[in-house]
Protein backbone atom coordinates (compact mmCIF):
# COMPACT_ATOMS: atom_id res chain seq x y z
CA UNK A 1 0.00 0.00 0.00
CA UNK A 2 1.11 3.63 -0.93
CA UNK A 3 0.37 6.03 1.63
CA UNK A 4 -0.97 9.13 0.41
CA UNK A 5 1.59 10.99 2.65
CA UNK A 6 4.20 9.03 0.08
CA UNK A 7 2.50 11.14 -2.78
CA UNK A 8 2.48 14.11 -1.30
CA UNK A 9 6.51 14.20 -0.38
CA UNK A 10 7.00 13.31 -4.11
CA UNK A 11 5.27 15.98 -5.66
CA UNK A 12 6.40 18.40 -2.87
CA UNK A 13 10.10 17.66 -2.95
CA UNK A 14 10.34 17.56 -6.85
CA UNK A 15 8.44 20.74 -7.21
CA UNK A 16 11.09 22.55 -4.78
CA UNK A 17 14.02 20.95 -7.44
CA UNK A 18 12.06 21.91 -10.15
CA UNK A 19 13.03 25.73 -9.60
CA UNK A 20 17.08 25.19 -10.33
CA UNK A 21 16.52 22.34 -12.55
CA UNK A 22 17.91 21.73 -15.88
CA UNK A 23 15.97 19.56 -18.85
CA UNK A 24 18.83 17.38 -18.58
CA UNK A 25 18.91 16.25 -14.78
CA UNK A 26 14.69 15.84 -14.94
CA UNK A 27 15.00 12.00 -15.52
CA UNK A 28 17.28 11.87 -12.31
CA UNK A 29 15.04 14.26 -10.16
CA UNK A 30 11.82 12.38 -10.96
CA UNK A 31 13.42 8.88 -10.83
CA UNK A 32 14.61 10.08 -7.23
CA UNK A 33 11.50 11.54 -5.66
CA UNK A 34 8.94 8.79 -7.38
CA UNK A 35 9.94 6.39 -5.52
CA UNK A 36 9.14 8.22 -1.99
CA UNK A 37 5.21 7.11 -3.68
CA UNK A 38 5.93 3.51 -4.33
CA UNK A 39 7.26 3.83 -7.88
CA UNK A 40 10.12 1.93 -8.46
CA UNK A 41 11.10 2.89 -12.12
CA UNK A 42 10.15 6.30 -13.88
CA UNK A 43 11.04 6.90 -17.30
CA UNK A 44 10.03 10.21 -20.15
CA UNK A 45 9.23 9.45 -23.37
CA UNK A 46 8.84 12.77 -25.80
CA UNK A 47 6.47 13.20 -29.26
CA UNK A 48 8.92 14.16 -31.90
CA UNK A 49 7.30 17.22 -33.98
CA UNK A 50 6.01 15.48 -36.31
CA UNK A 51 3.90 13.50 -33.64
CA UNK A 52 5.27 10.20 -35.11
CA UNK A 53 7.62 8.55 -32.50
CA UNK A 54 8.19 8.63 -28.54
CA UNK A 55 11.80 9.23 -27.53
CA UNK A 56 13.17 8.38 -24.62
CA UNK A 57 14.51 11.17 -22.00
CA UNK A 58 17.82 10.21 -20.27
CA UNK A 59 19.66 13.56 -19.21
CA UNK A 60 22.29 12.89 -21.78
CA UNK A 61 21.43 16.08 -24.41
CA UNK A 62 22.58 15.67 -27.72
CA UNK A 63 22.97 11.62 -27.31
CA UNK A 64 19.57 11.27 -25.90
CA UNK A 65 18.61 9.05 -28.94
CA UNK A 66 20.64 6.41 -27.16
CA UNK A 67 18.94 3.44 -25.89
CA UNK A 68 19.78 2.89 -21.89
CA UNK A 69 18.83 0.98 -19.15
CA UNK A 70 17.66 -1.70 -21.18
CA UNK A 71 14.77 0.68 -22.05
CA UNK A 72 14.25 1.28 -26.47
CA UNK A 73 15.28 4.84 -27.14
CA UNK A 74 12.07 5.35 -29.67
CA UNK A 75 8.52 3.57 -29.70
CA UNK A 76 6.32 4.20 -32.46
CA UNK A 77 2.98 6.28 -32.34
CA UNK A 78 1.06 4.47 -34.55
CA UNK A 79 2.03 0.69 -33.13
CA UNK A 80 3.08 0.29 -29.82
CA UNK A 81 1.04 0.22 -26.48
CA UNK A 82 3.02 3.34 -25.44
CA UNK A 83 1.76 5.33 -28.46
CA UNK A 84 -1.91 4.00 -28.16
CA UNK A 85 -2.44 5.47 -24.70
CA UNK A 86 -0.53 9.01 -26.24
CA UNK A 87 -3.75 9.01 -29.37
CA UNK A 88 -5.97 8.18 -26.80
CA UNK A 89 -5.33 10.46 -23.75
CA UNK A 90 -5.38 7.08 -21.80
CA UNK A 91 -3.73 5.12 -18.71
CA UNK A 92 -3.05 1.88 -19.99
CA UNK A 93 -1.43 -1.06 -18.44
CA UNK A 94 1.81 -3.03 -19.35
CA UNK A 95 2.43 -6.41 -18.82
CA UNK A 96 3.71 -7.57 -15.74
CA UNK A 97 7.80 -8.67 -15.55
CA UNK A 98 9.08 -11.45 -15.24
CA UNK A 99 10.43 -10.27 -11.84
CA UNK A 100 6.61 -9.06 -11.28
CA UNK A 101 6.58 -5.66 -11.52
CA UNK A 102 3.51 -4.58 -12.70
CA UNK A 103 3.98 -1.21 -15.31
CA UNK A 104 1.32 1.66 -17.13
CA UNK A 105 1.67 4.39 -19.69
CA UNK A 106 0.73 7.27 -18.50
CA UNK A 107 0.13 10.26 -20.86
CA UNK A 108 2.10 13.37 -20.12
CA UNK A 109 -0.25 16.74 -20.54
CA UNK A 110 0.36 19.94 -20.42
CA UNK A 111 -3.61 20.91 -20.45
CA UNK A 112 -4.63 19.20 -23.12
CA UNK A 113 -1.37 19.54 -25.18
CA UNK A 114 -0.15 15.67 -25.76
CA UNK A 115 3.88 16.24 -24.93
CA UNK A 116 4.23 12.24 -24.72
CA UNK A 117 4.09 9.69 -22.12
CA UNK A 118 5.74 8.09 -18.52
CA UNK A 119 6.27 4.31 -18.54
CA UNK A 120 6.17 4.01 -14.54
CA UNK A 121 6.73 0.56 -13.12
CA UNK A 122 5.95 -0.32 -9.44
CA UNK A 123 6.76 -3.56 -7.17
CA UNK A 124 4.07 -3.39 -4.91
CA UNK A 125 0.97 -1.75 -6.88
CA UNK A 126 -1.69 -0.34 -4.14
CA UNK A 127 -4.19 1.68 -4.27
CA UNK A 128 -2.78 5.10 -4.51
CA UNK A 129 -0.71 3.69 -7.75
CA UNK A 130 -3.39 5.78 -9.96
CA UNK A 131 -3.13 8.97 -8.29
CA UNK A 132 0.60 8.95 -8.01
CA UNK A 133 1.48 8.38 -11.52
CA UNK A 134 -1.24 10.94 -12.87
CA UNK A 135 0.11 13.68 -10.49
CA UNK A 136 3.56 12.89 -11.03
CA UNK A 137 2.88 13.17 -14.99
CA UNK A 138 0.98 16.45 -14.38
CA UNK A 139 4.05 17.73 -12.58
CA UNK A 140 6.37 16.12 -15.28
CA UNK A 141 4.46 18.02 -17.81
CA UNK A 142 4.62 21.43 -15.99
CA UNK A 143 7.79 21.24 -15.38
CA UNK A 144 8.65 19.83 -19.34
CA UNK A 145 6.67 23.12 -20.48
CA UNK A 146 8.83 25.15 -18.45
CA UNK A 147 12.24 24.07 -18.85
CA UNK A 148 11.38 23.39 -22.60
CA UNK A 149 12.26 27.42 -24.03
CA UNK A 150 15.56 27.75 -23.07
CA UNK A 151 16.98 24.05 -23.48
CA UNK A 152 17.99 22.96 -26.91
CA UNK A 153 18.33 19.13 -25.61
CA UNK A 154 15.01 19.24 -26.06
CA UNK A 155 14.67 20.83 -29.99
CA UNK A 156 17.39 17.81 -30.45
CA UNK A 157 15.29 15.50 -28.90
CA UNK A 158 11.79 16.24 -30.56
CA UNK A 159 13.53 16.73 -34.23
CA UNK A 160 14.33 13.90 -36.56
CA UNK A 161 16.27 15.71 -39.32
CA UNK A 162 17.85 19.33 -39.48
CA UNK A 163 14.86 22.19 -39.30
CA UNK A 164 14.78 25.07 -42.04
CA UNK A 165 15.50 28.38 -40.81
CA UNK A 166 11.77 30.23 -42.24
CA UNK A 167 10.59 26.82 -39.83
CA UNK A 168 12.79 27.89 -37.04
CA UNK A 169 11.19 30.85 -36.54
CA UNK A 170 7.31 30.15 -37.36
CA UNK A 171 7.77 27.18 -34.43
CA UNK A 172 8.93 29.70 -32.17
CA UNK A 173 6.03 31.74 -32.48
CA UNK A 174 2.71 29.57 -32.69
CA UNK A 175 0.88 28.56 -29.97
CA UNK A 176 1.14 25.20 -28.76
CA UNK A 177 -0.68 22.58 -30.91
CA UNK A 178 -3.74 22.00 -28.43
CA UNK A 179 -5.32 23.93 -25.58
CA UNK A 180 -8.65 23.88 -24.09
CA UNK A 181 -11.22 24.96 -21.66
CA UNK A 182 -14.53 24.02 -20.40
CA UNK A 183 -16.01 25.95 -23.23
CA UNK A 184 -13.64 25.57 -26.16
CA UNK A 185 -11.10 22.85 -27.45
CA UNK A 186 -8.55 24.54 -30.13
CA UNK A 187 -6.12 22.48 -32.22
CA UNK A 188 -3.59 22.68 -35.13
CA UNK A 189 -1.31 20.58 -37.46
CA UNK A 190 1.63 22.40 -39.35
CA UNK A 191 3.41 20.58 -42.24
CA UNK A 192 5.94 20.27 -44.11
CA UNK A 193 7.00 20.63 -39.67
CA UNK A 194 10.54 20.99 -40.76
CA UNK A 195 10.31 23.39 -43.59
CA UNK A 196 7.51 25.39 -43.24
CA UNK A 197 8.01 28.52 -44.62
CA UNK A 198 4.72 31.13 -45.50
CA UNK A 199 2.18 29.41 -43.18
CA UNK A 200 1.49 30.29 -39.74
CA UNK A 201 -1.78 30.35 -37.08
CA UNK A 202 -2.46 31.85 -33.73
CA UNK A 203 -4.84 31.63 -31.04
CA UNK A 204 -5.52 33.54 -27.50
CA UNK A 205 -8.07 33.56 -25.08
CA UNK A 206 -9.41 37.24 -23.65
CA UNK A 207 -12.30 37.01 -21.35
CA UNK A 208 -15.18 34.98 -22.99
CA UNK A 209 -13.53 35.68 -26.55
CA UNK A 210 -11.49 32.97 -28.21
CA UNK A 211 -9.51 35.25 -30.70
CA UNK A 212 -8.80 32.92 -34.27
CA UNK A 213 -6.33 32.94 -37.30
CA UNK A 214 -4.79 31.37 -39.98
CA UNK A 215 -2.43 33.00 -42.45
CA UNK A 216 -0.41 31.91 -45.91
CA UNK A 217 2.15 34.14 -47.12
CA UNK A 218 3.13 33.96 -50.73
CA UNK A 219 6.23 31.85 -51.21
CA UNK A 220 7.73 29.23 -49.50
CA UNK A 221 11.07 30.40 -48.12
CA UNK A 222 12.44 32.96 -45.24
CA UNK A 223 11.01 35.71 -47.42
CA UNK A 224 7.11 33.84 -46.59
CA UNK A 225 8.18 32.98 -43.14
CA UNK A 226 9.10 36.60 -42.50
CA UNK A 227 5.99 38.27 -44.18
CA UNK A 228 4.01 35.69 -42.08
CA UNK A 229 5.49 36.22 -38.70
CA UNK A 230 5.20 40.07 -39.31
CA UNK A 231 1.22 39.68 -39.61
CA UNK A 232 1.04 37.25 -37.24
CA UNK A 233 2.76 39.47 -34.53
CA UNK A 234 0.77 42.81 -35.99
CA UNK A 235 -2.16 40.51 -35.69
CA UNK A 236 -1.79 39.76 -31.58
CA UNK A 237 -0.42 43.92 -31.43
CA UNK A 238 -3.61 45.06 -32.97
CA UNK A 239 -5.92 42.92 -30.91
CA UNK A 240 -4.43 43.78 -27.89
CA UNK A 241 -5.08 47.11 -28.50
CA UNK A 242 -8.79 46.42 -28.98
CA UNK A 243 -8.78 46.88 -32.61
CA UNK A 244 -12.02 45.16 -34.27
CA UNK A 245 -11.17 42.37 -36.84
CA UNK A 246 -11.66 44.87 -39.71
CA UNK A 247 -9.41 47.36 -38.46
CA UNK A 248 -7.19 44.64 -37.23
CA UNK A 249 -6.99 42.92 -40.82
CA UNK A 250 -6.70 46.89 -42.09
CA UNK A 251 -3.86 47.91 -40.01
CA UNK A 252 -1.72 44.49 -40.64
CA UNK A 253 -2.13 45.83 -44.52
CA UNK A 254 -0.14 48.74 -43.43
CA UNK A 255 2.21 47.09 -41.51
CA UNK A 256 2.73 44.76 -44.67
CA UNK A 257 2.98 47.58 -46.96
CA UNK A 258 5.14 49.90 -44.86
CA UNK A 259 7.95 47.03 -44.22
CA UNK A 260 7.91 45.50 -47.92
CA UNK A 261 5.94 48.09 -50.09
CA UNK A 262 2.74 47.93 -51.80
CA UNK A 263 1.82 44.84 -53.98
CA UNK A 264 5.27 43.32 -53.02
CA UNK A 265 4.45 40.89 -50.53
CA UNK A 266 0.95 39.80 -49.79
CA UNK A 267 -0.51 37.78 -47.30
CA UNK A 268 -4.19 35.83 -46.96
CA UNK A 269 -5.80 34.91 -44.12
CA UNK A 270 -9.05 34.39 -41.83
CA UNK A 271 -9.14 36.52 -38.65
CA UNK A 272 -12.02 35.15 -36.61
CA UNK A 273 -13.37 35.66 -32.65
CA UNK A 274 -15.52 32.96 -31.35
CA UNK A 275 -17.82 34.11 -27.86
CA UNK A 276 -17.24 31.04 -25.94
CA UNK A 277 -20.09 31.84 -23.60
CA UNK A 278 -23.08 32.27 -26.65
CA UNK A 279 -20.96 30.52 -29.73
CA UNK A 280 -21.05 33.33 -31.54
CA UNK A 281 -18.49 33.45 -34.18
CA UNK A 282 -17.57 36.47 -36.28
CA UNK A 283 -14.93 36.67 -38.65
CA UNK A 284 -13.45 38.40 -41.87
CA UNK A 285 -11.89 37.10 -45.16
CA UNK A 286 -9.38 38.59 -46.51
CA UNK A 287 -8.60 36.55 -49.80
CA UNK A 288 -8.88 33.15 -47.73
CA UNK A 289 -10.53 29.58 -48.33
CA UNK A 290 -13.76 30.14 -46.03
CA UNK A 291 -14.03 27.83 -43.14
CA UNK A 292 -15.93 25.07 -42.55
CA UNK A 293 -18.22 24.05 -39.90
CA UNK A 294 -18.80 20.08 -39.03
CA UNK A 295 -22.02 19.77 -37.36
CA UNK A 296 -23.42 17.10 -35.11
CA UNK A 297 -20.47 14.74 -37.38
CA UNK A 298 -22.79 14.50 -39.64
CA UNK A 299 -22.72 17.43 -42.23
CA UNK A 300 -20.88 20.29 -43.04
CA UNK A 301 -21.51 23.91 -44.31
CA UNK A 302 -18.93 26.28 -45.90
CA UNK A 303 -18.80 29.74 -44.10
CA UNK A 304 -19.15 31.45 -47.00
CA UNK A 305 -17.99 35.76 -46.63
CA UNK A 306 -17.64 38.24 -49.04
CA UNK A 307 -13.93 38.15 -49.18
CA UNK A 308 -11.42 41.31 -49.44
CA UNK A 309 -8.30 41.34 -51.35
CA UNK A 310 -5.01 39.60 -49.38
CA UNK A 311 -3.51 42.00 -47.05
CA UNK A 312 -0.80 43.74 -48.87
CA UNK A 313 -2.21 44.48 -51.84
CA UNK A 314 -3.74 47.56 -51.03
CA UNK A 315 -6.59 47.05 -53.70
CA UNK A 316 -9.46 48.83 -51.60
CA UNK A 317 -11.79 46.15 -51.45
CA UNK A 318 -14.43 46.71 -48.81
CA UNK A 319 -13.63 44.32 -45.85
CA UNK A 320 -16.99 42.66 -44.66
CA UNK A 321 -17.59 41.12 -41.01
CA UNK A 322 -19.63 37.97 -41.01
CA UNK A 323 -21.38 35.83 -38.49
CA UNK A 324 -22.46 32.38 -37.90
CA UNK A 325 -24.23 31.21 -34.42
CA UNK A 326 -22.78 27.93 -33.37
CA UNK A 327 -24.58 25.06 -32.06
CA UNK A 328 -22.86 22.51 -29.27
CA UNK A 329 -20.47 20.47 -30.60
CA UNK A 330 -19.88 22.59 -33.62
CA UNK A 331 -16.33 22.23 -35.18
CA UNK A 332 -14.99 25.24 -37.47
CA UNK A 333 -11.82 24.09 -39.70
CA UNK A 334 -9.42 26.93 -40.64
CA UNK A 335 -7.36 26.22 -42.93
CA UNK A 336 -4.66 26.69 -46.08
CA UNK A 337 -4.32 25.92 -49.33
CA UNK A 338 -1.88 23.17 -49.36
CA UNK A 339 -4.59 21.09 -47.06
CA UNK A 340 -6.72 20.88 -50.20
CA UNK A 341 -4.47 21.52 -53.18
CA UNK A 342 -2.27 18.78 -51.65
CA UNK A 343 -1.62 16.60 -54.53
CA UNK A 344 -2.65 18.72 -57.86
CA UNK A 345 1.10 18.63 -59.19
CA UNK A 346 1.15 14.73 -59.49
CA UNK A 347 -2.40 13.71 -59.85
CA UNK A 348 -6.03 15.09 -58.24
CA UNK A 349 -5.85 17.57 -55.24
CA UNK A 350 -6.42 16.07 -52.00
CA UNK A 351 -9.87 18.40 -52.43
CA UNK A 352 -12.59 20.14 -50.15
CA UNK A 353 -14.65 17.02 -49.86
CA UNK A 354 -11.78 14.80 -49.12
CA UNK A 355 -11.04 16.60 -46.24
CA UNK A 356 -14.78 17.24 -44.75
CA UNK A 357 -15.32 13.96 -45.54
CA UNK A 358 -12.19 12.29 -43.54
CA UNK A 359 -13.46 14.91 -40.21
CA UNK A 360 -17.22 13.47 -40.99
CA UNK A 361 -15.92 9.92 -40.41
CA UNK A 362 -13.69 10.57 -37.59
CA UNK A 363 -16.00 12.97 -35.82
CA UNK A 364 -18.21 9.67 -34.53
CA UNK A 365 -14.50 7.81 -33.84
CA UNK A 366 -14.59 9.48 -29.92
CA UNK A 367 -11.21 10.55 -30.48
CA UNK A 368 -9.22 13.41 -28.19
CA UNK A 369 -9.78 16.52 -31.16
CA UNK A 370 -5.39 16.96 -31.51
CA UNK A 371 -5.73 12.85 -32.28
CA UNK A 372 -7.73 13.58 -35.15
CA UNK A 373 -5.63 15.97 -36.74
CA UNK A 374 -3.06 13.91 -36.30
CA UNK A 375 -4.41 11.68 -38.23
CA UNK A 376 -5.83 13.88 -40.40
CA UNK A 377 -2.48 15.20 -41.40
CA UNK A 378 -0.82 12.10 -41.89
CA UNK A 379 -3.59 11.12 -44.34
CA UNK A 380 -2.95 14.40 -46.05
CA UNK A 381 1.23 13.30 -45.93
CA UNK A 382 0.80 9.88 -47.33
CA UNK A 383 -1.98 10.90 -49.86
CA UNK A 384 0.67 13.49 -51.32
CA UNK A 385 3.59 10.18 -51.07
CA UNK A 386 5.35 13.01 -48.38
CA UNK A 387 6.10 15.51 -50.22
CA UNK A 388 3.90 18.25 -49.95
CA UNK A 389 4.75 21.23 -52.38
CA UNK A 390 3.08 23.92 -50.81
CA UNK A 391 2.86 24.41 -46.40
CA UNK A 392 -0.40 22.58 -45.10
CA UNK A 393 -2.06 24.09 -41.84
CA UNK A 394 -5.63 23.10 -40.16
CA UNK A 395 -6.53 24.90 -37.41
CA UNK A 396 -9.47 23.35 -35.55
CA UNK A 397 -12.42 24.56 -32.63
CA UNK A 398 -14.70 22.89 -30.81
CA UNK A 399 -17.30 25.00 -29.22
CA UNK A 400 -18.89 22.40 -26.36
CA UNK A 401 -21.93 24.95 -25.34
CA UNK A 402 -23.60 25.25 -22.21
CA UNK A 403 -24.72 21.77 -22.05
CA UNK A 404 -20.95 20.44 -22.70
CA UNK A 405 -19.25 22.58 -19.73
CA UNK A 406 -16.24 20.00 -19.19
CA UNK A 407 -12.90 19.24 -20.58
CA UNK A 408 -12.99 17.87 -23.98
CA UNK A 409 -9.19 16.24 -24.24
Amino acid sequence: MIADNGVLDMLAELLEDSHLATLERLPELVQKHAVLAGLSEVSVYLVDLQQNVLRLLTGRGEDAHEATGGRPAELRVEATLAGRAFQEVRVLPMPVTEQGQAGWWVPLLNGTERLGVLQVRVAEPGESVGDAMRHLASLVALMLVSLRTHSDSYARLVRSRPMHVAAEMQWQLTPPLTFATEDVTIAAVMEPAYEVGGDAYDYALGGDIAHLAVFDAMGHDVAAGLTASLAMAACRNHRRRDMDLIANSEAIESVLIAEFGRMARYVTAIMAELNVRTGQLSWVNRGHHPPVVIRGGRWATVLECPPSHPLGLDLGLPVTLCQEQLEPGDRVLFFTDGIIEAGGRVGSEFGLHRLVDFMVRHSSASLPVPETLRRLIKSIMKYHKDQLDDDATVLLAEWHGPAHRRLHL
